[in-house]
């Protein structure tokens, strides 16, 4: 089974900066695709990035120049990059790997951003 731990979240005041990981039991090399999700209080779950094994990435429209997406093989670990954070940010984040067609997913971090 794979298992996924994220990390990084915390507490930060807007304009501020956080990196999130998310380290894999599994090698990630041969992995299709990695990625990002959010959920706010009484929100539903939304995709805020993702990265395929050919390098490519997308983003969810209220992130893009703000959050990059980016994954280290060597450690088994994808991270995300949030810059310029914003209250709107707020929600627990989780990271989403797809191995031999499966769905893993982590536990989830906080990121609070305060104004």
């Amino acid at each position: 089974q794979v298992q996924l731990v994220e990390s990084g979240g915390g507490l930060v005041q807007a304009g501020g900066s956080l990196r999130l990981s998310c380290a894999a039991s599994v090698n990630i090399f041969r992995v299709n695709g990695m990625g990002w999700y959010r959920q706010a209080p009484g929100k539903q779950r939304e995709l805020v990035a993702s990265i395929i094994s050919g390098g490519s990435t997308n983003y969810v429209d209220s992130v893009k120049g703000r959050f990059t997406i980016s994954r280290n093989s060597a450690r088994n670990t994808v991270y995300l990059q949030m810059n310029s954070l914003k209250p709107e940010d707020t929600a627990v984040y989780y990271c989403k790997i797809t191995d031999y067609g499966v769905d893993y997913w982590g536990k989830g971090t906080l990121v609070t951003v305060s104004s």
